[in-house]
């Protein structure tokens, strides 16, 4: 059984960075395919950032691509994503997942384990 604890959320002004961090438990995380996505009121569940760590690609939406960065620590197991110049519309709870097949993918039905999400909230 994987567990993933988010943490790192909070209230900031636009402009300023977070990092959120994700720890996981069970195995090491390179041996499952991580992701973050996040959630707004009101919207749908959508794609944030992953990555490949056996090639060390990394994939991100259009909307955070140049601001947002995937990365991950072994010492730590735990799985970063940090947000730079946020905007009020990453306002979200954002959460990371697991699945088993290692795989990279934006797809979230691809995704086997979710934390319970951190919120972040930006304000103009």
């Amino acid at each position: 059984q994987v567990q993933l604890v988010e943490s790192g959320g909070g209230l900031v002004q636009a402009g300023v960075s977070l990092r959120l961090s994700c720890a996981v438990s069970g195995r090491t995380f390179s041996s499952y395919g991580m992701g973050w996505f996040r959630q707004a009121p009101g919207k749908d569940r959508e794609f944030v950032a992953t990555a490949n760590w056996r090639t060390g690609y990394r994939y991100y939406a259009d909307s955070v691509k140049g601001r947002f960065t995937v990365s991950g620590e072994s010492a730590k197991n735990t799985v970063y994503l940090q947000m730079n110049s946020l905007k009020p519309e990453d306002t979200a709870v954002y959460y990371c997942a697991a699945n088993v097949g290692g795989r990279a993918t934006r797809v979230l039905r691809d995704y086997d384990y979710w934390g319970q999400g951190t919120q972040v909230t930006v304000s103009s």
